[in-house]
């Protein structure tokens, strides 16, 4: 209860306090306040008011008086206002509340109201209210509200977009710590957002280079240390944090303040490991026989060519062995189609095991196959192949229920002895390779420069039927 100098106050009737100079004193507190004061007597009638009270309320509103200035408060505030009146009247301290005012002209005003019990000289007792115009700070609060409301509904709707996306969006702060995960970079990572922010971005993020399985450059790195849009470099994998692997490509882009300084950076990535499968697989198919698998006229051209200029700039040689099988004709009019395309594969599979892996075993088409030796050292090694090839060849073998002796016609040209480019040493070996099939089959020749094409081909051969076909 506050100490009233109820007697060094003025009423409404003008009566006069005890001591003037203590009035005056009062009276010079009072203004002084930054809050406006109204005082009331044991009766409630209204003893004080300060100035900033009257230019709260109003010179000219009938409220500033008596206990009428509760009818200043809004009727859906006035209850409150009413009880804390009350209370304060039977010597309690009721907590400060904020209602609102209607003043002249239907005007709302927000006021913080304290209302507490002041005892006089005579041991009456009076009361004291404290009233703070709220107004602007209402409507900062009302600002601040809307403008959280509207960011967090912006967040949401950012949200709602991110995790509707087909695409992984991960982001970071300026020192590479993971901010932020959608649920699509949650299932790709294998970290739950709530493990994940906070992680370092290699951590969460780890990409290896496809070929060399070393570990990759971040992007969102790049992209703040050079303030631009970067991609990951391509065939790289993301390392899930359970191991799995997947291919991926991705672009990292910088984030920057309203100032225009990079802050952090976004990370959009998505799996592409079923288009670069497809794509595998069309390159295969564009590449490689569809029957044996083994590269085919496309990718031997590719490859011969290669491999020549690198025996030009290392001074080595190259060697190409142009094969036909024996009497395949007949054992395709014999035995069906289907047993031909067997013998097929079986070759191929027999080729490919007598040669280095870097070599190259090639279906040109039909029966015809190209073995390309890349950088051999002499001619002899070219020879030593051709050996080998016609020994393994020597055994019959049981395909589809039949023992069939396929023997081979191989022709062989060098680079650089027999020709410069791709297309020359491979028309020379397929010269000699019709040399050996004039002389008899199931054997080799080199070419020579005297062989041409025509003479070679008008050399009569042997009977296309094969001594035997037996059944296994």
């Amino acid at each position: 209860m506050i100490e009233s100098p109820a007697n060094l106050l003025i009423g409404p009737n003008g009566a006069q306090g005890a001591q003037t100079g203590r009035e005056a004193l009062f009276r010079a507190m009072g203004e002084a306040l930054p809050l406006g004061i109204f005082v009331t007597d044991r009766h409630d009638d209204c003893v004080y008011t300060n100035a900033v009270y009257r230019g709260i309320v109003g010179q000219d509103f009938g409220g500033a008086q008596g206990s009428d200035w509760l009818n200043a408060v809004h009727p859906d505030d006035r209850p409150r206002a009413m009880a804390a009146w009350t209370k304060a009247a039977e010597g309690a301290a009721p907590d400060p509340l904020e209602v609102r005012l209607v003043l002249a002209e239907g005007r709302i005003l927000w006021a913080r109201l304290h209302a507490a019990a002041m005892a006089d000289a005579q041991g009456g007792g009076g009361r004291v209210l404290t009233v703070e115009d709220i107004t602007a700070r209402k409507a900062a609060d009302l600002t601040a509200c809307m403008a959280e409301e509207a960011l967090f509904a912006e967040k949401e709707r950012a949200q709602v977009t991110l995790n509707s996306i087909g695409d992984a969006v991960l982001t970071t702060d300026v020192d590479g710590t993971v901010t932020y995960l959608n649920l699509v970079a949650e299932t790709m990572t294998g970290w739950a957002r709530d493990e994940a922010l906070g992680q370092p971005l290699a951590e969460v993020f780890h990409i290896l280079d496809g070929i060399s399985r070393e570990t990759a450059r971040n992007p969102a790195l790049l992209a703040m240390s050079e303030d631009r849009i970067v991609g990951l470099a391509a065939g790289c994998v993301l390392l899930r944090r359970d191991g799995v692997e997947t291919s991926i490509e991705d672009s990292a882009a910088p984030i920057h303040n309203r100032e225009g300084r990079v802050t952090g950076a976004v990370i959009v990535f998505h799996d592409v490991s079923e288009s670069r499968a497809m794509a595998a697989r069309m390159e295969r198919l564009a590449h490689h026989d569809f029957l044996t698998g083994l590269p085919n006229r496309a990718l031997l051209n590719e490859r011969l060519t290669q491999a020549i200029g690198m025996a030009r700039r290392r001074g080595k040689q190259v060697a190409l062995l142009f094969l036909d099988l024996d009497y395949f004709k007949y054992i395709n009019d014999s035995l069906g189609h289907a047993i031909g395309d067997l013998v097929l594969q079986v070759v191929a599979e027999r080729l490919a095991a007598c040669v280095r892996t870097t070599d190259t075993v090639c279906r040109r088409g039909g029966d015809e196959f190209v073995i390309l030796l890349s950088e051999i050292e002499r001619i002899e090694d070219a020879a030593r192949v051709a050996d080998k090839l016609l020994q393994v060849f020597s055994r019959p073998q049981c395909i589809g229920g039949h023992a069939l002796h396929v023997t081979l016609s191989i022709g062989i040209s060098v680079y650089p002895d027999d020709g410069d480019c791709a297309e020359t040493v491979l028309r020379n070996a397929d010269t000699a390779m019709y040399c050996a099939k004039a002389r008899g089959r199931n054997n080799y020749q080199f070419f020579r420069a005297e062989m041409s094409t025509g003479a070679v081909r008008s050399l009569p051969v042997e009977s296309s039927k094969p001594p035997s076909v037996g059944a296994g």
